[in-house]
């Protein structure tokens, strides 16, 4: 059970309650009451609807300071605003749900730091406290840490001049290799990005709160047919369509690259997609 003082205010309490049309004061002054009664704090707070920690701050509240602090707008008071404890807190329960539109932002504040502060003022608020407001980036589940050091050591590997195919590694069959010396010329590389991807049903247009990096983390959507495309850096791209990423669908893709970018050699940057890579 938590302790409650006695206040000048708790004789009050039954008038303001009849007095009061405001729900927001109504439920602290009923939770109050509770307490009085012999209520437990958290059957008290489950009596208007709040959790623990709301309950806490009222009644810590009110026993600092009775009405004054229980109900700061009730005497045309300004609203209490958060200390360096509760904004920590904040920054915690902020983190664990993110990410955040302001509108849920506002009503946590609301429903678990009886804060409420003006819309203009919000960003500035969440600002101060290192949070971003930014568009969500679709980021893998599974994407290693370092991606641009692989890719990077990809490439110069690849680049080496050599009397094999880049792609056949010790142990593998000898049949069905070859290095087309029409193919790799002088003429040049052609370096692109190789990837299939699928409409995405989600809408990155919204910007939103976060007090980590701006990311969403999603699986690949499976939809009926596939884009796939060849996103050259200094060559031909091509997009095209298929009915799925088998790899014989894939090497018929592979085959309208050549097409596209003659006589020169092409670099592929592959992803992970088992048809893409056998």
């Amino acid at each position: 059970m938590f302790d409650v003082r006695d206040s000048e205010h708790q004789d009050d309490l039954d008038r303001l309650l009849t007095e009061t049309d405001d729900d927001k004061i109504s439920k602290r002054l009923t939770f109050i009451k509770r307490l009085y009664k012999g209520a437990t704090l958290e059957d008290a707070a489950d009596d208007v609807g709040r959790s623990s920690a709301t309950a806490t701050r009222w009644a810590r509240r009110w026993n600092q300071g009775g009405l004054g602090l229980l109900t700061p707008n009730f005497g045309g008071g300004r609203p209490p605003k958060l200390d360096e404890d509760e904004q920590d807190e904040l920054i915690e329960r902020l983190r664990d749900g993110q990410p955040w539109k302001s509108q849920e932002v506002q009503h946590l504040l609301m429903e678990e730091f009886d804060v409420e502060y003006h819309p203009h003022y919000l960003g500035t608020f969440l600002r101060d406290l290192g949070l971003s407001y930014a568009k969500p980036r679709p980021k893998r589940p599974h994407q290693p840490e370092n991606p641009d050091e692989i890719l990077e050591e990809r490439v110069d590997d690849a680049l080496d001049e050599d009397e094999q195919p880049h792609n056949k590694h010790a142990g593998d069959d000898e049949e069905g290799w070859v290095v087309e010396e029409d193919v790799c010329t002088d003429g040049g590389t052609v370096i692109g990005f190789f990837d299939a991807s699928h409409p995405q049903p989600y809408d990155n247009s919204r910007r939103i709160w976060y007090v980590d990096d701006p990311h969403v983390e999603r699986p690949l959507v499976k939809t009926e047919d596939s884009a796939v495309g060849f996103y050259a850096l200094n060559g031909e791209s091509l997009v095209t369509f298929t009915e799925d990423e088998t790899k014989e669908r894939i090497c018929e893709v592979l085959e309208l690259i050549r097409e596209q970018n003659p006589g020169k050699r092409i670099l592929l940057v592959l992803d992970k997609h088992g048809s893409h890579i056998r």
